[in-house]
């Protein structure tokens, strides 16, 4: 099956199902002599992982990773880095009950016509526990961002109608894991929080927007016509599983704004050029320009509910789905996470594939 694979230079291949022996990834492309430790993988998976609050799935895992090949006496050699995480808790027998039945807006009925074969357990490749793999991957390309001062931040801006409406000035990243929501504004977390725990307790599910602001990033990452950086990261957050839409800079705010108000004036500070405003999102002409690089990434209600649902079985015949099962309410959560990993592998790529722009960087090595 293809579609495992995602990256150019910096290319990553996950692998496993929701409800088998494990799930992984192996990363090619990176460079040799990066420092990485495990502490540095598991970090990351800790953020995204079940179980840690009580407004996420109560599924236990423990998502602790090995590093099967590619780092010798902590540094990376630059061949490919294997990394495996086992699972731990699966409760297949939770989903017996759909077997022959298509959940309303799972992935059930488009697999199954598809391939003709599928594994319904927690909904096999199609579950959101591949997205661990790819956060243990995005947690190498964070620490080769790090070399290059580039720093990837993502947190909840809104959960259903409740919604951070002005980013602070200077935002402190390190509010964001003060509380299990990961929104920066204190109140507002405490407020979504009840939130998602009312949505939990009437069997409902609620979505949101995660708000991610990539700083330091060099000038002149993202490459015409169609890997526009923009694009990259379009595509990176898009296949995150629940993702509906992505927006950069002023996004469809756009719509409404005269080019008088939208353009984004140069001016020279400091020996550096920068804009004014920040409509653009970092990005102008497919390639950034020195400023933050700012997207929000938009995820819908889980699907899975817990209350009954009408639907149809695999013969087109009527059918209830029971709500039953260990499920987020909200995956806000434990998408910010995953929104750093897909946004820092896109921009480690970047990063690589920019190396070979121009005959002048290729002769500075």
């Amino acid at each position: 099956m293809a579609g495992n694979t995602f990256g150019h230079l910096f290319r990553i291949t996950t692998f496993g199902e929701s409800h088998g022996p494990a799930i992984g990834v192996t990363i090619d492309g990176c460079p040799a002599g990066i420092e990485l430790d495990i502490s540095d993988i598991q970090v990351q998976l800790n953020r995204r992982r079940p179980g840690q609050s009580s407004i996420v799935t109560q599924r236990k895992e423990s998502d602790t990773a090995r590093i099967l090949s590619g780092v010798f006496e902590g540094k990376t050699l630059g061949t490919p880095i294997s990394i495996i995480l086992e699972n731990e808790d699966q409760r297949s027998r939770d989903y017996s009950h759909i077997k022959n039945k298509y959940r309303p807006s799972h992935a059930d009925f488009t697999w199954d016509k598809k391939f003709g074969h599928r594994d319904y357990r927690g909904g096999g490749r199609s579950s959101a526990r591949e997205t661990a793999a790819r956060v243990a991957a995005g947690a190498v390309a964070i620490k080769l961002l790090s070399y290059f001062g580039v720093t990837v931040h993502s947190f909840v801006r809104q959960i259903g109608h409740l919604r951070l409406e002005n980013i602070p000035e200077g935002l402190c990243y390190d509010t964001i894991d003060s509380n299990i929501v990961r929104c920066p504004d204190k109140e507002l977390a405490h407020e979504m929080e009840d939130y998602i725990k009312s949505i939990r307790k009437s069997g409902d599910t609620v979505g949101g927007i995660v708000t991610c602001v990539i700083d330091k990033a060099p000038v002149g990452l993202g490459q015409p016509v169609f890997d526009k950086l923009e694009a990259d990261l379009a595509k990176a957050v898009l296949s995150i599983n629940a993702c509906k839409g992505f927006e950069i800079g002023s996004g469809f705010g756009a719509a409404v704004m005269k080019g008088s108000e939208h353009n984004d004036a140069f001016y020279k500070t400091d020996g550096k050029i920068k804009t004014k405003s920040n409509n653009s999102g970092g990005i102008q002409g497919g390639i950034s320009n020195g400023m933050p690089i700012t997207f929000n990434a938009v995820f819908k209600p889980v699907a899975t509910l817990m209350a009954d649902q009408p639907s149809v079985d695999e013969q087109g015949q009527d059918t209830i789905i029971k709500g039953k099962g260990r499920h987020d309410p909200c995956v806000l959560p434990r998408a910010v996470p995953i929104v750093d990993a897909m946004a820092a592998l896109v921009m480690a790529d970047h990063l690589l594939l920019s190396k070979s722009d121009q005959l002048a960087f290729l002769l500075q090595s």
